[in-house]
């Protein structure tokens, strides 16, 4: 029988065998070659003929290319009808991905009757069976009150399957993933992803072609502070699994903590086009969302409209990721200012998530006023306190969170715009200090517009320009080169008479939108002032 490597894309059997994509056919590669799974070296006692499209399929996990994992596990089941911890890698591909929120009653339901598939094959190691009996933790209720409880207990698990095997490095790779799963938005140690970045940096130092190693020290360093460390990683990451989306977006996450605009274009444009070669409309707009974000960023306007357009045609397509729908339009309206279109955004609540239906009313809230009808914004602003209970309900503490976040900067702008302005900054302020003690979710390069950026704003707007220059390098500090923030605190130091401070920030600009297709006021005034 063909190795699954050997495998057309157009002659894969649904029943049976892994689709491999149109990219992994490239330049003579195997998959494996592609999904790196020639470095994966993962212990099983499945049939030694499956062993090399375990790898692959462990590798296809590793760059959370979840649909074609399950393929693959499943092509090995039909191979070696006793490789119970194939059951497991499709349940571990089922949980999908590990930072996306709560898991659905419907996911843990799913997943809980392939943990018991795998049980009743009987794993012939006391390592497999640890394995699957930790993975079914996660399993063990769709309560998504016990969703925290269920990871938490996951990792302690995994850690002890690691202790016991201590020379196994697949499973230490593993835990480190585990743990980073159990670190909170509100801790700003970074205790636990410091933890796992203790883990996988050895791993990195024995294993750098390995493309979880890389993956999962990006997600280990995800904070402000930290992003720097996972840069190494993040450049060599795409190179190691090419054909999968996720693998060629995921290095964006390093790239937009730093505020690395051109190399997050870049790999997103690669991504979203791996993506669309396989239909996987999922995970090309997820990289168009990043992409948008990234071109807004250095004012290519023109480049982000593609972008969006693009997007907008994706929408009606099965398994279309409603967050990207959702937030690039948002973008594109609130980056350039132009607070009419946000607030003529249409909602698209059919099939979205609470969080993501938000992202569309705080967006018309925050036009509404700032396009001079602050009244209009009522409406808005009562829908997102609707959406905020509605997540309470789910037992969503974090986006529970945001929302109000987004409810709390919304009133913000109201309150201001009808005239009790220190009301109103109290109020901006207030909800500053809040998203500062969080973080945000790993399926957004950052929020629609930062709330203590937007404190400057409202600053600049009564007339405080060095209090509003202290907001605006406050965000720079979290958020670097971010077009608003620069152009904000230039603006600032201007109005406050450091024309010193002001020229800086006036040229960082023009640098950051040295490749600009649009000439934004900011642009405009930059160059005025730095003739």
């Amino acid at each position: 029988m063909p190795t699954l490597k050997r495998l057309s894309l157009l002659a894969v059997c649904a029943a049976a065998l892994v689709s491999v994509p149109a990219a992994a056919q490239q330049d003579g590669h195997s998959a494996a070659d592609q999904v790196g799974g020639e470095n994966i070296r993962f212990l099983t006692s499945c049939a030694p003929a499956v062993r090399d499209d375990f790898n692959e399929a462990v590798a296809m996990y590793h760059s959370f290319w979840f649909p074609e994992a399950i393929k693959a596990f499943g092509a090995i089941l039909q191979r070696d009808p006793s490789c119970a911890l194939a059951d497991w890698g499709i349940a571990m591909s089922q949980w999908g991905n590990p930072y996306a929120g709560i898991k659905s009653a419907e996911v843990v339901n799913r997943g809980r009757a392939t943990i018991d598939k795998a049980r009743g094959l009987g794993a012939s190691t006391p390592r497999e069976r640890d394995l699957i009996e930790a993975l079914g933790i996660l399993y063990s209720s769709p309560d998504p009150a016990t969703h925290r409880d269920r990871v938490v207990r996951y990792e302690a698990a995994m850690a002890r399957l690691a202790a016991t095997n201590s020379s196994d490095l697949e499973l230490r790779m593993l835990w480190a993933l585990a743990i980073t799963q159990t670190a909170l938005p509100t801790d700003k140690t970074y205790a636990e992803l410091r933890r796992a970045a203790d883990v996988l940096e050895p791993l990195f130092q024995q294993m750098p072609m390995h493309p979880g190693v890389a993956h999962y020290i990006i997600h280990a360093y995800d904070a402000p502070p930290l992003a720097e460390r996972a840069l190494t990683a993040a450049r060599r990451y795409a190179s190691l699994a090419p054909a999968a989306p996720h693998a060629l977006h995921m290095p964006a996450h390093t790239f937009t903590r730093l505020g690395l605009w051109s190399e997050s274009i870049e790999t997103n444009r690669k991504s979203a086009e791996v993506a669309r070669t396989t239909s996987d409309a999922n995970a090309e707009l997820h990289a168009l969302d990043y992409q948008t974000y990234a071109y807004l960023q250095i004012g290519r306007d023109q480049s982000a409209r593609t972008a969006l357009d693009r997007a907008a045609s994706l929408a009606a397509l099965p398994g279309a990721n409603t967050y990207a729908l959702a937030a690039i339009p948002a973008r594109y309206a609130l980056e350039r200012a132009d607070w009419a279109q946000a607030a003529a955004l249409v909602a698209r609540p059919a099939n979205a998530t609470p969080y993501t239906e938000a992202l569309t009313h705080f967006a018309r809230a925050v036009g509404a006023v700032r396009s001079g009808h602050p009244d209009a914004a009522s409406a808005e602003i009562a829908r997102l306190g609707e959406l905020r209970d509605q997540l309470k309900g789910m037992d969503d503490e974090y986006w529970t969170e945001q929302v109000e976040i987004q409810r709390r900067v919304a009133a913000a702008w109201q309150t201001f715009a009808m005239g009790r302005r220190d009301e109103g900054l109290a109020q901006m302020r207030a909800a500053a200090d809040v998203e500062d003690a969080t973080d945000k979710a790993s399926v957004t390069p950052g929020p629609l517009a930062p709330a203590r950026e937007l404190l400057g704003e409202m600053l600049l707007e009564a007339g405080r320009a060095r209090d509003a220059l202290a907001a605006f390098e406050l965000t720079m500090k979290k958020e670097p080169n971010r077009f608003r923030g620069v152009s904000g605190a230039a603006r600032a130091a201007e109005a406050a008479g450091d024309r010193e401070k002001a020229g800086t920030y006036y040229n960082q600009l023009l640098t950051i939108a040295r490749e600009a297709d649009t000439n934004r006021p900011e642009l405009m005034a930059a160059r005025t002032f730095t003739r």
